[in-house]
């Protein structure tokens, strides 16, 4: 699996710009007005790896398959879009649909670019957005109390921790904090996601900065990194016009380029490495003559859970896996050389996959 990021800001801080130049597309359409993302835009890029290319060339893999990030661009949002204004309604729908938002904060002065609150705070921006989250998560919780009454009042026991979840989640939103705050327990996780609250969401400070400020950030990034310590989010530092350069160039020219801007790596590697942090992701491999390829779980995925990502079959018939660190891998040159080392092991059911380990399942069809 691979996840799904939805780029949220209000107009005009360069979110569609960033949009375009992840993707390297022109499906954005990036203009000086607000709204001009009507519809959300979906581009899909391969995750950049070079663990991937590293295994590929050991095994010999005829096919390279790197894992894929999806990413949303989602129509702009104001002030009042909890009660519909501007394209509110529509914004509040698609952000329900994402992994974790992404959220561009314009830190940058330009005269020739118009903001829609005509000032630049990334602090007032981000709190502006916020806000209209939790006005939409309050609504949407008063709704469900109200839905599951009769339930209670008969004892429904799913009616009852349903309810003690949307009493937590209130709590936290009238004291000012977004649901996300809320600590929920292991066993109640899934219940959780399936209330789909904006608010819950992981959020990624994507700070826009000015093409000479890339590789340092400003007194403006500064402010927001000390807001995302705060909120426990996670932040990054990002040109976008930068980004939308190198979009366009071959792969040499584009390394010289960021070499050239003192950057060590592009924007897309840094936003998708703090998104995998943010929701707690990791890579496994299989490879093989034929391909190599990429996989994504969740830290804390057990084997057969891990197998599953490949095919249903895998996890239900799951017999055992032939596991293989990267380094080990790498560092004994492949399977035979790992097993002749002693570097190649058979893990069971309760094995937690690690990040990087070549992987091979056997299992009953």
């Amino acid at each position: 699996m691979g996840f799904r990021m939805g780029i949220v800001g209000l107009p005009n801080v360069g979110k569609s710009t960033l949009f375009n130049a992840l993707t390297k597309t022109a499906a954005a359409q990036a203009a000086n007005f607000p709204f001009c993302t009507i519809e959300p835009n979906v581009g899909e890029v391969a995750v950049p790896d070079p663990r991937l290319d590293k295994l590929a060339g050991i095994a010999g893999s005829k096919q390279i398959i790197p894992t894929r990030i999806t990413f949303v661009d989602i129509a702009g949002l104001v002030k009042g879009a909890s009660k519909g204004e501007g394209l509110g309604n529509q914004f509040l729908a698609n952000i329900r649909e994402v992994d974790a938002i992404a959220h561009v904060l314009r830190c940058f002065e330009d005269g020739d670019v118009t903001h829609v609150e005509g000032r630049v705070d990334p602090i007032a921006d981000a709190e502006t957005i916020e806000t209209e989250l939790m006005i939409a998560d309050l609504e949407s919780i008063e709704r469900r109390l109200a839905n599951i009454q009769r339930k209670l009042k008969g004892g429904d026991k799913e009616a009852v921790a349903q309810e003690k979840l949307l009493k937590a989640a209130q709590a936290a939103l009238e004291s000012g904090k977004p649901a996300r705050t809320v600590q929920v327990a292991d066993e109640d996780r899934k219940a959780w996601d399936m209330l789909q609250l904006l608010t819950a969401k992981p959020v990624l400070f994507v700070c826009n900065v000015e093409e000479d400020k890339a590789a340092t950030g400003n007194s403006q990034s500064e402010r927001v990194a000390q807001m995302a310590a705060e909120q426990g989010a996670g932040h990054v530092v990002i040109s976008a016009k930068i980004e939308e350069e190198i979009s366009q160039l071959p792969a040499e020219e584009a390394d010289m380029f960021l070499e050239e801007m003192g950057l060590h790596e592009a924007g897309l590697d840094r936003l998708i490495r703090e998104g995998y942090k943010l929701l707690g992701l990791e890579t496994y491999f299989t490879v093989g003559p034929k391909e190599a390829r990429a996989w994504t779980i969740h830290k804390g995925t057990l084997a057969p859970a891990a197998a599953g990502v490949i095919h249903g079959d895998f996890e239900r018939g799951f017999i055992r896996a032939e596991t293989i660190a990267y380094d080990d891998y790498v560092t004994y040159k492949g399977e035979a050389g790992a097993r002749e080392a002693g570097k190649f092991r058979v893990e069971g059911k309760s094995y937690e996959v690690q990040d990087g380990d070549v992987l091979h399942f056997l299992f009953n069809a």
